[in-house]
């Protein structure tokens, strides 16, 4: 089992940055690629970012190229999701996840364990 606990989420103008972090505690967490989702209200969960086990291999979601960054610390356990020139659009929860692979994926359906999700409000 592996639990992951995001944080970092919170209320911000369009335009702005936030940085979620998602600690990852019960099993060896560089066995893991991991990935970031989001939720908006009414519709599904859709795939952001995603980082290979090493943290050399990063993935983003069209929307988000350019603007948010993907990094993962093995050291600690952690993994990041820099947001750049936030915009209403990006309103969402987020949602951490791990997949039990070292390679990652863009499918919700192919990661593990997810986290509790934490709400990001971008205001216009």
């Amino acid at each position: 089992q592996v639990q992951l606990v995001e944080s970092g989420g919170g209320l911000v103008q369009a335009g702005g940055s936030l940085r979620l972090s998602c600690a990852a505690s019960g099993r060896t967490f560089s066995n893991y690629a991991m990935g970031w989702f989001r939720q908006a209200p009414g519709k599904e969960r859709e795939f952001v970012a995603a980082v290979n086990w090493s943290g050399r291999t990063s993935y983003y979601a069209d929307p988000v190229k350019g603007r948010f960054t993907i990094s993962r610390d093995n050291a600690k356990n952690t993994v990041y999701l820099q947001m750049s020139s936030l915009k209403p659009e990006d309103t969402a929860v987020y949602y951490c996840a791990a997949r039990s692979a070292i390679v990652a994926s863009l499918r919700v359906s192919e990661y593990d364990y997810w986290g509790q999700g934490t709400q990001v409000t971008v205001s216009s």
